[in-house]
């Protein structure tokens, strides 16, 4: 059996990561998504282990005490991480694993596992990435502005990442990440 691959999509909040990773694993049902651990209450219709692990704040520093994340990072209050078990898990039974996760999360991955494909989507302008955001009209103005906040750094770190897609034509993006993952993993979209 070979070996696993590893596909990190990061990108600032706004910028269409999700609606890319959910378009290509819809279209490469092969892949394994990473489900991220989190000290955050579970959300009516979340599932254990789906959407997320819950963990009580205590044994998530545990973990992290103990060497069994990849990366992790306390966003707004809660912790979020990549359980190295399940990682190495994916990786033995030579499954491509997908991460949508921070830009700061993603390089840590690169540096636990130097062969995973780091994908960076950038917004168009940071006017564009602040209208999409307001419009989304998901969040209080100031988790707005926090998020915002966050942009530069993201982006600058987003250089360091193997590739950069910008996100200016939903599907354009969509077919240039899924050409970048055929050409790391040698999958096959179905109805190829």
């Amino acid at each position: 059996m070979s070996k696993g691959k590893l596909i990190v999509i990061s990108a600032p909040s706004g910028s269409g990561k999700t609606t890319i990773a959910k378009a290509v694993m819809a279209k490469y049902p092969t892949i394994e998504f990473s489900i991220s651990a989190t000290t955050r209450a579970m959300r009516q219709g979340e599932s254990e282990g789906v959407d997320y692990f819950f963990l009580k704040r205590e044994e998530f520093e545990a973990r992290i005490q103990r060497g069994m994340l990849v990366e992790w990072e306390e966003i707004y209050g809660n912790l979020y991480g990549t359980l190295k078990s399940e990682v190495d898990r994916a990786l033995s039974q030579g499954h491509v694993m997908l991460f949508d996760i921070d830009v700061k999360g993603g390089l840590s991955i690169k540096r636990h596992y130097p062969e995973a494909l780091l994908i960076f989507i950038r917004p168009p302008s940071f006017e564009i990435l602040k209208d999409r955001l307001t419009k989304r009209n998901t969040e209080d103005p100031a988790a707005l502005e926090r998020r915002l906040a966050r942009v530069p750094m993201e982006l600058e770190l987003g250089m360091q990442f193997d590739h950069q897609v910008v996100n200016d034509e939903l599907n354009k993006a969509t077919t240039e990440v899924e050409a970048l993952i055929r050409n790391h993993t040698e999958l096959v979209p179905i109805n190829s």
